[in-house]
């Protein structure tokens, strides 16, 4: 009877052993396409704003199923240890079968990891490579897609929306009712307003501005720097705000700062020593005197 009760047992361990193993191995293959795509998805402001998604997923779709599938794999992973728990005990044994934690496999992966996370956080290639191509996908995917007018517009107000853009607010309602688009108010977000029309933000921001007035008039820069704003170089800055780059080139040389039209907005900052908003702050007062 002893036997017969053993049996099923080590029968039910078995099965419990191969399923956890075949769970591991599924959920670190979704694992890894999930990361696969939050490492390519566009930033949040353009993935929101184009109403980006893959294979009929959103951004915060993806993440969330990477969060949950982390959980899942991190939960089998305790269950695989507890049934393999003499495995992992006879992997930190040395030759004469003594317990040590510090065995020659355990130090080799302690050590490879804590480069991995050393490199990461110092920049170092070619960890730093690997950030950097994340990087350049997601500035092209920002270019392909186009930049919100600031970080995550689409949860504003449309009143706000307006201002924030300097609309005529009457105007932009005006043009989304002349297009069909419906509008309950102007306290509804942009991201609710573009739902319920099955249109992206981007594309509900274009009909607002469809207005011949707000075509003709002259694009002016804006108080704050938009996103993305650090990518481009001086001369794509005169020609997106239509300023006189050679009056921009000589009041800020004038200002002691070390100009080069073909440098990035960001690389500038750097050279001067600047922050970011100081050398907007600079670039804003040169072209509003």
């Amino acid at each position: 009877m002893m036997t017969q009760y053993i049996l099923p047992q080590r029968g039910l361990a078995m099965m419990i052993r191969k399923t956890t193993s075949m769970t591991l191995l599924i959920s670190f293959v979704f694992l890894m396409l999930s990361s696969v795509v939050l490492y390519i998805v566009p930033h949040g402001r353009v993935a929101y704003w184009s109403n980006w998604h893959l294979w009929g997923l959103s951004k915060t779709q993806w993440g969330n199923v990477h969060i949950t599938l982390g959980f899942f794999f991190v939960f089998a992973g305790i269950v695989h240890i507890f049934y393999n728990w003499k495995s992992v005990v006879r992997y930190l044994k040395n030759r004469s079968k003594q317990l040590r934690i510090f065995t020659v496999p355990f130090n080799l992966a302690l050590v490879m990891t804590i480069m991995v996370i050393g490199g990461t956080l110092l920049n170092i290639p070619p960890l730093s490579m690997v950030i950097e191509l994340g990087e350049t996908i997601k500035d092209r995917a920002a270019q392909k897609y186009g930049e919100p007018p600031y970080g995550h517009a689409e949860l504003s107000p449309l009143s706000l929306f307006a201002r924030r853009t300097g609309m005529d607010l009457n105007k932009a309602m005006a043009n989304l009712k002349k297009q069909g688009v419906r509008c309950s108010g102007s306290g509804q977000t942009i991201a609710d307003i573009a739902k319920a029309n099955a249109l992206t933000p981007k594309a509900l921001f274009a009909i607002m501005q469809s207005s011949p007035e707000r075509g003709e008039a002259q694009i002016s820069l804006p108080a704050v720097p938009p996103p993305g704003f650090g990518r481009i170089t001086m001369v794509e800055i005169c020609r997106k705000y239509q300023l006189d780059l050679q009056k921009i080139y000589t009041t800020l040389q004038q200002q002691g700062l070390v100009v080069e039209t073909g440098k990035t907005f960001k690389d500038m900052a750097e050279q001067n020593q600047l922050s970011g908003h100081e050398l907007y702050n600079a670039l804003y007062e040169a072209a509003t005197e």
